[in-house]
């Protein structure tokens, strides 16, 4: 695989474009949209560090360790969140998609479906990839769920993985989608979008 080269997805409904300092400004108001740094288990940068968030993303990208990307609500033309290429093995290839977080007004509607499948899409389809593995904490329950309602398979638990922001070892619950599996998760990727987009009777 060669270098990961900055690169825009989209489909009719997101636009996953190359991270950039440009975006501060408007990953600042998407986490605010739900105050995510909050959270314990998100990455979402706090007030005033959306720069610095940027610029370690930046040099991740750099250093041939990730390719990080801001998402683009197609039909607001807002920026929602962030998402982001990492753990890239280039000799096989295989990579693993995570960082990504959403402003609290998108979450739980279609575009987690919607950018998952064109960063599949791209990693199967373009960059031959293998595998694409997805990890989460343990005691996200939320997070494992989505994961597995992408159609990835559970392959196990690292323990004591790495530390929370606050310190606290961390378990990763690891999941992975195999190239020869890609057809099938496409095909149900889109199902549940179209499902997902149906309007629902209030």
């Amino acid at each position: 695989m060669p270098p990961l080269a900055p690169v825009t997805l989209q489909d009719d409904h997101v636009v996953l474009e190359p991270l950039s300092l440009d975006h501060v400004a408007a990953l600042e108001a998407a986490a605010a949209d739900g105050e995510l740094w909050n959270l314990w288990f998100t990455s979402a940068p706090a007030p005033g560090q959306a720069s610095a968030y940027v610029e370690a993303a930046l040099k991740g990208h750099a250093g041939g360790l990730m390719l990080p990307f801001a998402i683009r609500e197609k039909t607001s033309g807002a920026i929602v969140g962030t998402s982001r290429y990492y753990d890239i093995v280039p000799e096989l290839p295989r990579l693993a998609i995570g960082y990504t977080w959403y402003a609290k007004s998108w979450q739980k509607s279609h575009l987690n479906t919607a950018c998952k499948r064109l960063l599949l899409r791209h990693a199967f389809e373009s960059l031959d990839c293998v595998a694409v593995e997805f990890h989460t904490d343990h005691r996200n329950l939320d997070s494992q769920r989505a994961i597995e309602r992408l159609g990835a398979q559970r392959d196990g638990i690292l323990r004591a993985h790495k530390r929370r922001p606050d310190g606290t070892l961390r378990n990763t619950v690891c999941y992975s989608i195999l190239a020869d599996e890609w057809p099938d998760v496409d095909r149900w990727l889109g199902m549940r979008l179209n499902r997902l987009l149906i309007p629902r009777p209030r």
